[in-house]
């Protein structure tokens, strides 16, 4: 729904920066969508940093709160989509890799959580994505098979979870995530506004 992804490059950028390293393409393609702990320790291996998970995990909070004030914005046809989803009763539901300190201050920003039934985190599972757990527990919370429920999403490892979970899977990529690979996705959209993910939804 927003563009984290850019707020996560510029996250990680910043951190290396101050340890005198870089952050690359490829690197960033293999911690996006990740659960937070995971991308952090794939980090530390890649550029052999002496921090732990959890002195990065802080580093990145503090970070990441300040972005959010100033650089996050909703990605093209956000509004119009939830307003016409609400609008035809189509139930909602977020599942996210980010942790849920790092989504709370989103939805607040935005007064967007009363749109939702519920809100899974990185927390809520044991396997993150592209382990499909977290869009089986999403099915079976809103009481309706893997096969009925469109997922939305903007990484490699998002789309291969909503793929293994048995959703039909919508690619709707950002700067950062357009060369990924979104085998397994219905279509790869253009935005929120791209007339497939209307028609697919039939509203």
């Amino acid at each position: 729904m927003f563009d984290t992804e850019t707020l996560y490059a510029e996250t990680a950028r910043q951190i290396l920066e101050r340890r005198q390293k870089q952050l690359t393409d490829d690197l960033l393609h293999d911690m996006m969508g990740r659960k937070s702990d995971e991308s952090l320790a794939i980090m530390i291996e890649r550029r052999q940093l002496s921090d732990t998970v959890e002195q990065l995990r802080n580093e990145t909070d503090q970070i990441f709160a300040e972005l959010i004030k100033t650089d996050l914005v909703p990605m093209r046809g956000l509004w119009e989509l939830l307003d016409a989803l609400q609008s035809h009763q189509i139930p909602l539901a977020i599942a996210t890799s980010s942790r849920r300190n790092n989504v709370d201050p989103i939805l607040d920003k935005f007064e967007i959580r009363p749109r939702f039934q519920f809100v899974l985190t990185s927390e809520n599972v044991k396997n993150g994505k592209p382990h499909p757990e977290i869009y089986l527990t999403a099915a079976e919370q809103l009481g309706m098979p893997t096969r009925n429920i469109m997922v939305l999403e903007d990484s490699q490892n998002g789309c291969g979870s909503a793929v293994a979970a048995g959703t039909m899977a919508v690619a709707v990529p950002g700067e950062h995530s357009r060369h990924h690979d979104f085998s397994g996705a219905a279509f790869i959209a253009d935005g929120l506004d791209d007339e497939r993910i209307w028609q697919a939804l039939g509203i």
